[in-house]
C-alpha cells in the first residue's frame, strides 16, 4: 500500500481521482506528460494495492478510490505520527530537564 503511494506519478493519480470523482484512462490523461500506457501501468500497481478499483462503461474503463483502503492508509500515517510526536516529547523532556 504504502509501495504503491511512494511513486510521484501514482500519488498524482490518486489525487487526481480524489478532486475529480472517478475518472477513465482518457480524463487521467488530459493535460498530463504520461502516455495511457504509463497512466495503464500505474493504476494497475495502485488497483493491486486495493486503493482504486475500475468498472467498464462501454469502450472504457472507470477508475475510482476505494474510500475504505484510504481510510486504513490515513489511520497507519495517523499512528505514525502519534510514535514520532511520543518520541519528541520524550526527546525534548529529556534535554529540557535540569541536570542538577
Amino acid at each position: 500500500m504504502f509501495h504503491a503511494l511512494g511513486d510521484r506519478t501514482r500519488l498524482r493519480i490518486v489525487s487526481r481521482l480524489s478532486e475529480g470523482g472517478p475518472l477513465s484512462i482518457t480524463r487521467l490523461t488530459d493535460g498530463a506528460r504520461i502516455t495511457r500506457q504509463a497512466v495503464t501501468k500505474h493504476l494497475h500497481a495502485l488497483a493491486s494495492a486495493g486503493l482504486v478499483a475500475s468498472q467498464r462503461a462501454g469502450r472504457e474503463r472507470i477508475w475510482q478510490l476505494q474510500p475504505r483502503r484510504l481510510e486504513e492508509v490515513r489511520r497507519h500515517l495517523a499512528a505514525i505520527s502519534r510514535h514520532w510526536d511520543d518520541a519528541i516529547d520524550r526527546l525534548r523532556a529529556f534535554v529540557e530537564t535540569d541536570p542538577r
